[in-house]
This record gives structure tokens, C-alpha cells and sequence, in this order.
């Protein structure tokens, strides 16, 4: 069973218009997959934000699905979810550490919005507790971490230098701003 700590959590931002994202999971176990999509899912909702689902047939696909559909433009965001539990073999590690590099490598050199909600396991009670909205809700915590993306980009969108600018009807309201919304 999962310990509970205490973690600092950031309010969603406010985002006008309300961003297009896509779920991409890996339905592998697919217990935990319905969890980890209802955890974001009711993030996004709570957020006002268009969401599509699709699906891959496992973890190692997911960063490939998120920069193919990331080329089209379609898509502000992308929120990964799947999960990796501990076998007999050495599959374990490349799987864990492929798709979380994967993922990581589209943020930091194709500048795309990805929330991590690859969830990686020693048993099943432990991908459980972090896939159940009610208990750790890691899925919802992906789309809280993409969400905060996208407003970070719509916020360096308009800084000198940057070729695009943020509509002037774009509302953008940061964590840090919380108290006062900031019209960028």
C-alpha cells in the first residue's frame, strides 16, 4: 500500500481560450489505464478543456503517438498515461526509462506541452493506489502538469524575440498569480 505524504499542488491555471489536449494512453493493463483516464479526464473538465483520447498498444509507443500527433498542429497539449510493472527481466528498465526519456525529449527539444502520467510500479497494489482519482490520482496530476505547460508556452509565446504573440483576448492566469489574473 502507498505511504501518504504530503505534497504541494499548484491551483490549475486559468486559460482563455481553454486549450485543445489529447490523452494518449496505453491500455496494457487496462484497469489501470480506465483510472488513470478518469483522473484526467475530470481534470481537463474542471479546466474547460477540449480533450480526444486515443490509444496506443503500450508505453514505449506513447511519446512516438504524442510527436506524430503533435506535427498537426491539432493540439496544445498531451497528457501521457500508461503504466510498467516489475517482471522477471530487464524489460522493466528499458521500458521505464525509454518512455519517461521519450517523453522528456519532446518537451525539452520540441518545446511540446507533456504532462508524465506513466506510471512506473514494483506490483499491481502500487499502480492501483497511484491510477485511483480517489487515492494518488496520478492521471490527474499528468493533466495538471500539462495544463501548467501550456500556460508557461502561451506566457513565452509573446516575449521579444518570439515570433508569435498571445491574442489579446488570451487570458492567462499562472499558479504564482493565483490572486490576480494576468492578461497577457
Amino acid at each position: 500500500m502507498a505511504t501518504e505524504e504530503q505534497h504541494g499542488t499548484l491551483p490549475l491555471p486559468g486559460l482563455n481560450p481553454a486549450p485543445k489536449m489529447l490523452i494518449v494512453a496505453a491500455p496494457f493493463y487496462r484497469n489501470i489505464a480506465d483510472g488513470l483516464l478518469a483522473g484526467a479526464t475530470a481534470v481537463l473538465d474542471r479546466a474547460s478543456a477540449a480533450h480526444e483520447v486515443i490509444e496506443v498498444p503500450g508505453a514505449l509507443e506513447i511519446p512516438v503517438a504524442i510527436r506524430l500527433a503533435a506535427e498537426s498542429g491539432a493540439w496544445e497539449g498531451f497528457v501521457a498515461l500508461g503504466c510498467v510493472i516489475r517482471g522477471e527481466t530487464t524489460h522493466y528498465e528499458t521500458v521505464c526509462n525509454d518512455s519517461s526519456r521519450g517523453l522528456m525529449l519532446l518537451g525539452v527539444q520540441n518545446r511540446i506541452a507533456v504532462g508524465n502520467g506513466i506510471l512506473t510500479c514494483e506490483t499491481m497494489a502500487q499502480a492501483e493506489a497511484r491510477a485511483d482519482p480517489e487515492e494518488m490520482d496520478k492521471g490527474g496530476g499528468a493533466a495538471e502538469a500539462a495544463l501548467h505547460l501550456v500556460a508557461l508556452k502561451r506566457r513565452f509565446r509573446g516575449l521579444p524575440g518570439r515570433g508569435e504573440a498571445v491574442p489579446d483576448d488570451a487570458d492567462i492566469l499562472l499558479a504564482a498569480q493565483a490572486a490576480q489574473p494576468r492578461t497577457a
